[in-house]
């Protein structure tokens, strides 16, 4: 295998996207981007994590990765989209990449009706919002591939709320790129971790002391209809980074 392209060819590759594979099973262990040379340095690093080890397993048995540019020609960008597409195809689960793709979230692998709600979604007007409600942000915990179970667990903690008006809510609307995602029915909240997730970081028990959870269920049929796959943009100005919002119902 070669160490390194030429300077032609670093010339004509621009960006790329590529693939290391096992040689025996031609199952792909990780997926990159990258330009120059970049699709090389893994075969020399150090680091302790899963893909060198993968490495390092392979050169034990006297060969080589199989190292594949998937597409090449590339702007930053499209690069980006591209690795997150392979990724979210193979699956993340399959890999030894720590994390899914570049802004996966928005361009990665989801299903055809949450994509086009996502875009020909209507405003929620708040003329319309006769509950309680409190909108919860999630852009940065959400994935287009999550599962019921793991949307839940990223919107109903951990929060920094105001415990009395949080009780007064009526409904949780979970909010991601602008977008109402689900609507709960909060039963209680509690302090944070004082029940069990399933999602990773809430086996971290540092900076939770002020923060709260709620417990509850999915939103009955006519709440869900009202509000879920609408966009609450009107209710977040341009430069509220707060992921909480209350709006008050009109009833």
């Amino acid at each position: 295998m070669i160490k390194g392209f030429s300077h032609k060819t670093i010339e004509a590759l621009g960006y790329y996207v590529y693939v290391y594979s096992d040689p025996d099973t031609r199952r792909p262990f990780y997926v990159g981007k990258g330009k120059g040379n970049r699709v090389f340095n893994h075969m020399d690093d150090q680091s302790e994590n899963e893909k060198v080890r993968k490495i390092n397993d392979i050169k034990a048995r006297g060969k080589e990765p199989n190292i594949e540019i998937l597409a090449h020609g590339l702007d930053e960008e499209t690069a980006f989209k591209v690795e997150a597409a392979a990724i979210d195809l193979i699956g993340i689960e399959n890999l030894t990449n720590r994390q899914r793709g570049h802004e996966s979230s928005v361009y990665g692998k989801i299903e055809v009706s949450t994509l086009d709600a996502r875009y020909s979604h209507e405003e929620l007007d708040p003329n319309d919002v006769t509950d309680n409600i409190m909108f919860i942000r999630i852009n940065k915990l959400y994935r287009n591939d999550m599962t019921p179970l793991e949307l839940y667990e990223a919107t109903r903690g951990y929060w920094k709320v105001n415990i009395e008006q949080a009780r007064k809510v009526d409904y949780v609307l979970s909010v991601y790129d602008g977008m109402v995602l689900e609507a709960y029915a909060p039963a209680e909240w509690l302090p944070a971790k004082a029940t069990f997730m399933e999602r990773k970081d809430s086996r971290d028990a540092e900076g939770v002391a002020d923060r709260y959870e709620f417990v509850g269920r999915i939103a009955d049929v006519p709440v869900r209809k009202k509000y879920v796959d609408k966009s609450a943009s009107l209710f977040f100005p341009p430069g509220n980074a707060n992921p909480i919002k209350y709006v008050w119902g009109k009833k």
